[in-house]
């Protein structure tokens, strides 16, 4: 059971640290971690109520924080049970709401308040039409360290999270078939992982079809989702759950048609190379050693200019997260952290083999969350 009031405990410590007066999180993964005031599922647009800009959590250095929400948002959307709520009428004035909390809070001139890294312009003005003086700072600088470091509760989530994904894997690829398109792909997908218990996509589901859908081959999308499924070619899975506020990233290829000697040996390949890189995530070791070790694996093998990206991201309330796995991050591994770990080797109109999961970093090395369905699967 997640401990939102040790966190809020955590998060006010930070700001103590950093003389920072008020911390305002809008709906986001900051606010979910902090609160447990889950996101909505993404639009692709906007919906914006009168005073949207004010909508979220004004959390002070001392004392409890306020949620203030638009009058639509607190009737439609999601619970903020067990904190001070401010509802916004219709026809009311956010300026006045907001400088209400503000007195409220004993915030005044000369305040230093951090906000979230992508709350709106818009908030960011009417702050500074309240406060005089004002001096901004990054949610990050309180967050990120807090975020970074995956405690017991966290992981169990993420694992389930996994089982999740795996489960809406397995179900698709029993469905699935030549003959079928892209858009076939996503749409059977989508709807195994709210079967099976995810609240989303944690992100847009996605298909790799390099030999003849990479991207620069077709003029737009529309043809890429309607491209159907023609042995011999493989596909490869990028997409995952969402649990209780947590995503998940997963990926494998499978293959249609009967696979010549070079896909399999670089299927293998990729497979070797997340092995190489899941052993290097442990305690003490850089995000650029277990990107250099899984990369040595490819590399070696002449095929290092196919391994297009870095091995992996930081995942957990989003589902990128710093730190990256890549040349350049010095940043040294923690257990605790979380990673993706997504080796691929992909040939323009050619194939492409990808593998990804979730991976713990340990004392001893990574644990991954997810580790079923590794050997290639071919659909005749």
């Amino acid at each position: 059971m997640t401990n939102y009031n040790h966190r809020l405990t955590a998060v006010q410590a930070r700001m103590a640290e950093l003389n920072i007066g008020l911390l305002f999180l809008p709906y986001s993964a900051n606010l979910d971690y902090v609160t447990g005031i889950h996101r909505e599922e993404q639009n692709f647009g906007n919906t914006m109520y009168p005073g949207d800009w004010m909508t979220g959590a004004w959390i002070p250095a001392n004392g409890a924080p306020i949620v203030t929400l638009p009058r639509m948002q607190a009737d439609f959307h999601g619970s903020a049970s067990g904190f001070d709520v401010r509802v916004l009428p219709d026809a009311g004035d956010p300026i006045a709401l907001v400088r209400d909390v503000l007195i409220a809070l004993k915030i005044g001139d000369g305040a230093t308040v951090a906000i979230e890294d992508r709350a709106r312009a818009e908030t960011v003005l009417n702050l500074q039409s309240l406060i005089s003086n004002l001096h901004l700072r990054s949610a990050s600088d309180i967050m990120r360290p807090l975020r970074v470091i995956k405690d017991a509760d966290e992981i169990a989530i993420l694992h389930k999270a996994g089982a999740i994904t795996e489960a809406a894997y397995e179900a698709t690829v029993n469905r699935i078939q030549p003959g079928m398109t892209t858009l076939d792909l996503i749409t059977e997908t989508d709807y195994q992982l709210k079967k099976h218990g995810s609240f989303a996509p944690s992100f847009q589901t996605s298909f790799y079809n390099m030999g003849r859908a990479f991207p620069f081959k077709f003029d737009n999308k529309e043809e890429v989702m309607l491209l159907l499924l023609e042995a011999p070619v493989s596909i490869s899975f990028d997409f995952g759950s969402v649990l209780d506020g947590y995503c998940y990233d997963f990926g494998r290829s499978v293959f249609f048609g009967e696979p010549d000697a070079e896909y399999r040996k670089c299927y293998d390949l990729v497979i070797a190379s997340q092995a190489a890189g899941i052993a290097a995530l442990k305690a003490g070791n850089t995000c650029e050693q277990a990107d250099a070790a899984a990369r040595a694996v490819i590399a070696d093998a002449g095929y290092g200019y196919a391994f297009r990206h870095r091995l992996g991201h930081g995942i957990g309330m989003d589902v990128h997260e710093p730190p990256f796995l890549t040349a350049g991050n010095t940043t040294v591994l923690q257990p605790g952290m979380c990673f993706t770990a997504e080796p691929s080797i992909f040939i323009p109109h050619q194939f492409g083999a990808r593998v990804e999961d979730i991976v713990v970093v340990g004392e001893a090395g990574g644990e991954p969350l997810t580790t079923r369905f590794k050997e290639l699967r071919v659909i005749s």
